[in-house]
């Protein structure tokens, strides 16, 4: 027997089929947004694996798009690095062709960089104007956008840093530039597992939501580390795995004055923190993984928590296998690649806790 529907509840499905459809497409274009971040994170640790980030040594946000053209643009941009500390210090009699060789790298990143926030604004306005978006997304998203606004000022302050006395950029800098980068591939990783239907499974234990987001913040904060480790090459000395300069724990960790400064500007005691974070990162994936496995092993949960201990374990081999073989670039843009799918899987484990987003309450089909 069909019991027919009143036109109440038919509009009321016709409604929340369009919610959903909606925000199937803000997640197809999020995932857009979130794969040309992870190539733009990529490319900017090649820049820097490279030493290419100060051969284009002028901010032009608009005509910068274009690379030069003619010899004559090219000799007037190589004219420009030549006058920086980077090329009278290292880099003189460098050719014109191997200043070009650093020059696309840069001007890649900063390609990319233009391109995202062509690729993030443009849908944003569009799905806006069209009604795609709900109340409860904008404000976040553009959130996001201003801080993509925000990380193209942090990128030239990152630059100039390096442009005067110095050889190269501060990793201070850097690791700021770096963990802004995180923040809006964590916050479009975020709203688009918002978006994703969940499964109704509870937590299995009390306190497992709390330690998914812990492991969140111990994944950004190994990857400030690792860029503190880039900032200052620290990556190409102490190359040896388990012991660092022949013991496990090594000498001269503290030797600069006041002592806390070590952990910023000492090579040998950044590598080691390093180090220290990604044991640290390991045991808690590894216990959070068996507390949800003693609780209950067949939640959906509990699963998610196993495949992150594989992806942080296999991030730990890619780790040790550059450190050894001295940050090749491949196995740097692994490495740095990697990191980027540990924190992309975290943090939709950590928001897999809170279930799908609701809908608009006006959506609700009533008994």
């Amino acid at each position: 027997m069909t019991v027919a529907m009143s036109g109440n509840e038919m509009d009321v499905r016709r409604e929340i089929k369009r919610v959903d459809a909606n925000r199937r497409t803000i997640r197809i274009w999020l995932g857009v947004v979130i794969a040309t971040l992870f190539c733009l994170v990529l490319v900017g640790g090649a820049t820097r694996l490279t030493d290419s980030g100060l051969s284009i040594t002028e901010w032009k946000p608009i005509h910068g798009a274009i690379p030069p053209l003619s010899v004559a643009e090219w000799q007037e941009e190589f004219q420009l690095y030549q006058q920086i500390p980077e090329y009278q210090q290292i880099n003189q009699g460098m050719t014109l062709d191997e200043f070009k060789a650093i020059f696309w790298w840069e001007w890649g990143h900063r390609l990319l960089a233009r391109l995202i926030g062509l690729v993030f604004a443009l849908p944003l306005m569009f799905f806006w104007l069209t009604g795609r978006i709900e109340r409860q997304l904008r404000m976040p998203l553009v959130g996001l956008l201003a801080l993509g606004g925000f990380q193209g000022f942090i990128g030239w302050w990152m630059v100039s840093s390096g442009l005067s006395e110095r050889v190269d950029v501060s990793q201070y800098r850097l690791a700021t530039h770096l963990i802004i980068a995180c923040l809006i591939f964590s916050g479009c990783v975020w709203i688009m597992r918002s978006l994703t239907p969940h499964s109704n499974d509870a937590a299995p234990t009390a306190g497992s939501r709390r330690f998914a987001g812990i492991l969140v913040a111990l994944t950004i904060f190994q990857i400030y580390l690792g860029a503190l480790v880039a900032g200052l090459d620290a990556g190409y000395a102490y190359n040896t795995w388990p012991l660092m300069d022949g013991s496990l724990i090594p000498t001269d960790l503290f030797i600069q004055q006041p002592w806390w400064i070590n952990l910023f500007e000492n090579p040998k005691t950044v590598q080691f923190v390093h180090r220290i974070g990604a044991y640290l990162l390991f045991a808690a994936a590894l216990l959070h993984m068996a507390q949800l496995l003693r609780a209950d092993a067949e939640t959906t949960h509990t699963r998610r928590s196993v495949v992150l201990f594989a992806l942080v374990s296999i991030q730990a081999i890619i780790g040790i296998v550059t450190l050894i073989t001295q940050v090749p670039l491949h196995a740097g843009l692994t490495h740095q690649g990697g990191s980027l799918v540990v924190l992309a899987f975290a943090i939709a484990h950590w928001r897999g806790f809170y279930g799908e987003l609701p809908k608009p309450l006006a959506l609700e089909v009533r008994d």
